[in-house]
């Protein structure tokens, strides 16, 4: 009976401790003077106060909750001063029997700045005999230290199928110079979805965009392969030199009620009588569904579209024709420059004093360091880009509005 009660002591103990850790993440340096309730909220105590409380407890719940918090608080951060006590706490974590536990402490190790403790993620993302989870935990933490050596790794994760998309898409965090030559390299065994990632990642970064753009002009990679908001993202990277071998990016702005006009013609009562939800499905998952959810299924980027008035055709055509019309705050498209010159477009899922987390159209968490921010800016544009239906044919246009106008989920089509 005691020790149940010591156990809620301490759970109560820990969440008080993740409270205040929280509390000193979010509301560090905007403390006025002379409160008394700086050394609450100050980041660095709160980290030894949590040090000290794992180091207290036997439970391995308990010792992993925590640390999932400090992980959670320190998320998208790196080289923090490891706090008293650390050094031996996590030699004593690295030899528990609960695997979390354990891949817990070298997480955080790794944001202390441990060497060794890369050393060990490295080890276990090389090892092809071990869990692949643990192998994925690996590589994402390694990549969000900015690991080169992780970096060094992704071309040997490109033959592994349970890493292709990851690997691709590693090459955006970290600047890698073969990325190029290793991702068009092998673009044409590719499949639909590997390739849209590798479009996507070569978009990041102007060195990538100039390989890709390049590969376009000499047709390795189609003109139709690059989606409509990939095409903004280039544009905005290489100017001119794009739209000279790609063709103007057009804005609809100015042209919307033509454009409405042209596709309520094309959407009449016997063309939707006739189309075919299911292939509708199909072109939703393809253009839609990374950012949108339907009936469950999808993107959280955009709002969900399952509750909208999707059976009102003028409502479907104004906010796929002009998605900026009228679009909120909330998904208005946020453009970050990093310092070492990655491009990430999103909308902002979360924000405190150290970091900025946004949902893009590729991953729906991406956290940045404010430290690592060279430029930040707030477009009036929704992050879903103009002109979305006028890279599909008439009947995929036709067989997508009759998907979007159903009040339930249809199969897919094979």
């Amino acid at each position: 009976m005691s020790s149940n009660k010591n156990r809620r002591q301490m759970c109560w103990q820990a969440i008080y401790l993740l409270i205040i850790f929280s509390a000193s993440v979010r509301f560090a340096g905007n403390i006025v003077g002379g409160t008394g309730i700086e050394d609450l909220i100050d980041e660095s105590k709160s980290l030894v106060l949590l040090v000290d409380t794992i180091n207290s407890s036997s439970d391995p719940a308990v010792q992993a909750s925590l640390m999932r918090g400090m992980l959670s608080g320190l998320e998208g951060r790196r080289n923090i001063p490891p706090p008293a006590g650390w050094p031996d706490l996590s030699e004593r974590l690295a030899a528990s029997d609960d695997r979390s536990v354990r891949e817990l402490s070298v997480q955080l190790s790794q944001i202390f700045g441990d060497q060794s403790a890369m050393q060990k993620s490295l080890e276990t993302l090389s090892d092809q005999s071990a869990d692949a989870s643990a192998r994925r935990h690996a590589l994402r933490s390694l990549l969000s230290l900015r690991s080169q050596d992780a970096s060094s790794l992704l071309e040997s994760l490109l033959d592994d199928p349970d890493f292709q998309i990851e690997a691709i898409r590693g090459y955006a965090v970290v600047e890698n110079p073969t990325a190029p030559s290793v991702l068009l390299g092998r673009y044409q065994q590719m499949d639909s979805d590997q390739k849209r990632a590798v479009i996507e990642t070569l978009a990041t970064r102007q060195r990538y965009a100039q390989e890709l753009l390049a590969a376009i002009q000499t047709e390795k990679v189609s003109r139709d392969d690059i989606p409509v908001h990939v095409a903004r993202a280039l544009k905005d990277i290489l100017g001119s030199r794009f739209t000279a071998v790609y063709g103007e990016v057009k804005s609809i702005g100015a042209d919307r009620e033509k454009q409405i006009a042209k596709y309520r013609a094309m959407l009449t009562p016997s063309a939707l009588a006739k189309a075919d939800a299911s292939r509708g499905r199909a072109v939703f998952e393809r253009t839609c569904g990374a950012c949108h959810l339907l009936y469950g299924d999808g993107g959280v980027v955009g709002p969900d579209l399952t509750g909208s008035n999707r059976a009102n055709l003028d409502y479907i055509l104004l906010n796929s024709v002009d998605p900026s019309y009228d679009v909120p705050d909330g998904y208005k498209m946020v453009t970050v420059l990093t310092i070492d010159g990655r491009l990430i477009n999103g909308v902002v899922a979360g924000e405190d004093d150290t970091k900025l987390v946004l949902k893009t159209a590729q991953q729906p968490r991406v956290v940045i360091t404010k430290e690592d921010i060279e430029e930040r800016k707030l477009s009036d544009k929704s992050i879903m880009p103009d002109g979305q239906l006028d890279q599909m044919k008439s009947q995929e246009v036709i067989d997508l509005i009759k998907y979007l106008q159903t009040s339930q989920q249809v199969e897919l089509a094979k």
